[in-house]
């Protein structure tokens, strides 16, 4: 990794931010504030993001587009997902937002195809909205009070990302794919390596890369931690763009020459060779020669990493006239209904067919922990974007992530294979133009037609908070070491996610397989602090994890470091989020020490004194005036629904 040469020129990134800068400077760490063109929300999320908008008063959507998706949670084993859906299609009515109904696809997919567009911002209440950073946007996962903030009209603030070049040289070899070269990304960065940075992807090897391709790299940058991923908008752009109808949305958009980048991350296209990330991390990656002949129990093609069309004809022309192990269960998510569509009209799905392969439906499905849990002890082989412990509903189980080629290499093998072991590298070949058809999307009128909102029994209304008292007392009810995933918090899964608007019947569910005392234990002290190692809250966006949290109790939590979504759902549901100044200190505090903190001022140096052991410990609170601002109030809703009284006076 190199320094960047100092220059005037302007990055990509900073192109687009500073179109959309409403409010602080554009230069690394300051505060600022962006005016947001689109927000996505998928159903896991939805739900409690559309209360959230309900609740702030406002009579339509002020964003140029809103969307909402359901592809999350599509079992209906009983009414709740099924009540949660017709919810969310009366809010988009009433609202003016945009609905893609169940089996249309996934949300990052369906997005990519018929709505980004380049140089526009994107904010969504799902950590792999970086996915449209593969068309030229600034695309951004967050919590989804924030979304319903920015449906309101109202800025998204965030603390301006350093911007890291990432230089792309060469063109791929056979059987390497996108997703090799965002592990080698990991391989090199860590889940950690891209908090608080964009990676802008440049070089000569941008162009040998498809819009799916950029999508793929672009969705998974967000296990770095980055902010968000973003590729230039090019003739590769506008092709893609022209296939869809859209040709006319295309705009060139590039960095300028000699551009200054914070650092540099040089790849070499041409010397990546097939990757894999093992369990539980994924970052934990390596050649797929260093592990191969591993035994395969199950092999998952499919999420919003892998779906497109591209990934999938691979899939079909690698299947094709052959038969998959016995010994492998292997099935296949597509994106959306136009990639189904596209694969049926080629005849590329009775490949996949005749293979042996399970197709499941267009949707998240197993990524997300909903189905196609592997057996006891098992070893599963993803072409996800995440391998945590448990996500796959087996907490056994071992789950590698992959790219398409590979998987299908080692479902024929019956064990983790080396794609370049197949032969001829077949020649897929895109259409000029796609199969198109948008009858799955529900687009709203300009007048809202919905008088009423249906609510099933399971939507509850939400929690109301009070301001933060001058003094926090109170237990630690958990220590944690790095790396603690918002899964960890609170897991996904059928069970628990059908739970998501219902924050008393969900919080019974928090850290259940970190320990599951603890959501009684919580309740039964009256709350307190938890303790946590580097980059507490990586993963998902789901505001629920900070939210069931802080209605057990939690009053504050200390960590040596916050991953940025999970940081800013704290703020938002008033849980002040703490930093060690020593990040030794974390050994010095215990489980079960009686802490205490004075939040008057909330100034950015404080002091936690742990009574149990008379000590103090120094901590820091490195937020804006505006975030101690909300916290104090007892939220952003809190804040958020003053200001509006306020300026209705």
């Amino acid at each position: 990794m190199s320094q960047g040469k100092d220059t005037m020129g302007k990055s990509l990134s900073e192109k687009v931010v500073g179109e959309h800068l409403v409010e602080g400077r554009m230069e690394p760490g300051e505060h600022i504030g962006l005016r947001i063109d689109h927000t996505l929300t998928q159903d896991s999320t939805g739900t409690l993001v559309y209360l959230e908008f309900e609740a702030m008063g406002v009579p339509r959507v002020k964003t140029k587009l809103s969307l909402s998706f359901v592809d999350h949670n599509m079992l209906q084993n009983d009414f709740r997902n099924a009540d949660d859906h017709r919810y969310l299609q009366g809010v988009a009515a009433k609202y003016g937002i945009v609905f893609s109904r169940p089996g249309n696809g996934i949300c990052h997919q369906l997005y990519l195809e018929r709505f980004a567009r380049p140089a526009y911002t994107l904010l969504g209440s799902d950590s792999h909205t970086s996915t449209a950073g593969g068309m030229g946007m600034i695309a951004m996962g967050a919590g989804g009070l924030d979304v319903a903030v920015a449906m309101a009209g109202e800025p998204f603030y965030l603390e301006m990302p350093s911007i890291m070049g990432v230089k792309l040289a060469g063109a791929l070899s056979s059987f390497v794919s996108a997703k090799d070269v965002i592990l080698e990304v990991l391989r090199r960065l860590s889940v950690r390596g891209g908090v608080n940075k964009i990676l802008e992807y440049f070089g000569a090897g941008v162009r040998t890369l498809s819009v799916p391709e950029r999508g793929t790299i672009a969705n998974m940058g967000t296990e770095t931690g980055a902010t968000t991923s973003v590729f230039p908008s090019d003739e590769v752009t506008r092709a893609f763009l022209k296939g869809q109808g859209r040709e006319d949305q295309w705009m060139e958009l590039r960095a300028d020459e000699g551009v200054k980048y914070s650092e540099i991350l040089e790849v070499n296209l041409k010397e990546i060779e097939p990757l894999i990330a093992l369990p539980h991390s994924p970052d934990n990656v390596k050649t797929v020669s260093e592990v191969e002949g591993t035994p395969v129990d199950q092999v998952c093609i499919g999420s919003c990493t892998n779906s497109s069309l591209r990934d999938l004809k691979m899939v079909a022309a690698l299947l094709k006239d052959k038969k998959i192990n016995n010994n492998v269960s292997l099935t296949i998510s597509p994106g959306s209904r136009q990639v189904l569509e596209n694969l049926t009209a080629s005849g590329e799905l009775v490949y996949l067919m005749r293979a042996g392969a399970r197709i499941l439906e267009n949707a998240c499905g197993p990524c997300i922990g909903i189905g196609q849990a592997p057996p006891t002890d098992g070893v599963s082989l993803r072409t996800f974007n995440r391998n945590f412990l448990g996500r796959s509903g087996t907490q056994s189980a071992k789950v590698y992530l992959v790219s398409p080629e590979t998987a299908v290499a080692s479902a024929l093998y019956g064990e983790i294979t080396d794609p370049r072991k197949l032969g001829k590298y077949p020649e897929i070949g895109l259409s000029e133009k796609f199969v198109i058809n948008d009858s799955m999307f529900i687009f709203p009128t300009e007048k809202a037609h919905v008088t009423e909102i249906v609510r099933g029994p399971n939507i509850k209304p939400l929690p109301s908070f009070e301001p933060i008292p001058d003094r926090l007392k109170g237990e630690v009810l958990l220590k944690l070491g790095d790396n603690v995933s918002t899964d960890d918090i609170l897991p996904g899964g059928s069970e628990i996610l059908s739970l998501r608007s219902n924050i008393p019947e969900i919080s019974k569910h928090t850290f259940r397989y970190v320990d599951p005392s603890f959501a009684d234990r919580a309740l039964k002290k009256g709350g307190g602090f938890i303790v946590g190692g580097e980059n507490y809250g990586q993963g998902s966006s789901r505001e629920h994890a900070a939210l069931a949290a802080k209605y057990l109790g939690v009053k504050a939590i200390i960590a040596k470091s916050f991953a940025r979504i999970h940081l800013a759902n704290l703020i938002n549901f008033g849980i002040v989020p703490l930093t060690f100044a020593n990040k030794q200190d974390h050994a010095a505090i215990a489980q079960g020490d009686v802490l205490e903190l004075c939040t008057k001022g909330l100034k950015r140096k404080l002091c936690v004194k742990n009574t149990t052991k008379n000590v103090e410990v120094p901590v820091e609170l490195g937020l804006s005036d505006r975030e101690k601002g909300v916290i104090t109030v007892g939220g952003k809703l809190v804040a958020i629904k003053a200001k509006r009284v306020k300026k209705n006076r």
